[in-house]
């Protein structure tokens, strides 16, 4: 990983973001949620690193806090869409017939909808909150998944390997987790890891519309909708997250572009 500064520069950059999830209640002892309008808008200081908001809540408390709701909510509709994309692109893609193209063509229609559009049409029908928002991100993500997993899954069915394991009397099971599945991990572990900056871009949007996390919950997209009126006299309740939500977003496509130059290298070689 050495020979990778992309990926090992993204890699250093989440390890310290996730430092600051864990230690950062800690280093000010302050709490995200109580309210001090005796002390709102105040400057940086010892007792506030970043300052406070419009209700004289410690910024730095809350960006740590809403760290750990947006990348939270991140890495489980990561998860939750691989695992709902692999198993059934793995199925469709060695069965074929009439199953992959009625699921192919479903697929296909729900493509020709822009994601973020049909994301806030979900959120708006089952109503604002986290729960919903991860419904709506998973509904529309794990299509990817599904498609990427199809199309290999369709280049190595009829390889040699493929037909000396059916030769051999192994099940369709067998075929597809033990000789198939490994495969897909190198795509699979790319795609995710720049799916990571997309989906906290989309939940962050649908949070500063109002559809996701409500106050006082903090959640990035949520300061960022909070500190939209205090713009032009406090730039910086949407500087903070906006800022955060940038740098985590790059973190992830460094290691992103770095996993597939080292993962395209390796497949290379052998």
């Amino acid at each position: 990983m050495l020979d990778q500064p992309m990926l090992m520069l993204g890699l250093g950059m989440i390890l310290l973001i996730a430092g600051f999830c864990l230690a950062g209640p800690y280093i000010t002892g302050n709490d995200p949620l109580t309210v001090n309008m005796a002390e709102r808008l105040q400057p940086p200081s010892l007792q506030y690193p970043l300052g406070t908001d419009h209700l004289g809540r410690c910024m730095f408390t809350r960006l740590a806090e809403g760290a750990k709701v947006t990348l939270g909510i991140t890495v489980l509709v990561v998860i939750t869409v691989a695992a709902i994309g692999i198993p059934l692109g793995l199925w469709t893609g060695y069965a074929r017939g009439r199953l992959d193209a009625l699921v192919m063509r479903f697929l296909d229609g729900i493509m020709a909808l822009p994601e973020f559009i049909l994301a806030i049409s979900i959120t708006g029908f089952l109503g604002p909150n986290l729960f919903n928002l991860m419904i709506a991100v998973v509904a529309v993500k794990w299509i990817s998944y599904a498609r990427i997993t199809r199309s290999i899954v369709l280049s190595e069915r009829e390889k040699e390997y493929v037909l000396a394991a059916k030769v051999g009397g192994c099940s369709t099971w067998k075929i597809l987790y033990r000789h198939l599945l490994p495969q897909i991990i190198s795509p699979v572990l790319v795609l995710a890891s720049l799916d990571i900056g997309k989906v906290i871009l989309a939940i962050s949007a649908l949070s500063y519309l109002g559809l996701g996390a409500q106050p006082p919950t903090p959640e990035w997209g949520a300061m960022l909708n909070e500190g939209r009126t205090y713009f032009q006299s406090a730039p910086q309740l949407m500087l903070l997250p906006g800022t955060a939500i940038l740098i985590v977003v790059m973190s992830c496509n460094m290691v992103s572009d770095g996993l597939r130059e080292r993962l395209d290298v390796k497949n290379g070689s052998r």
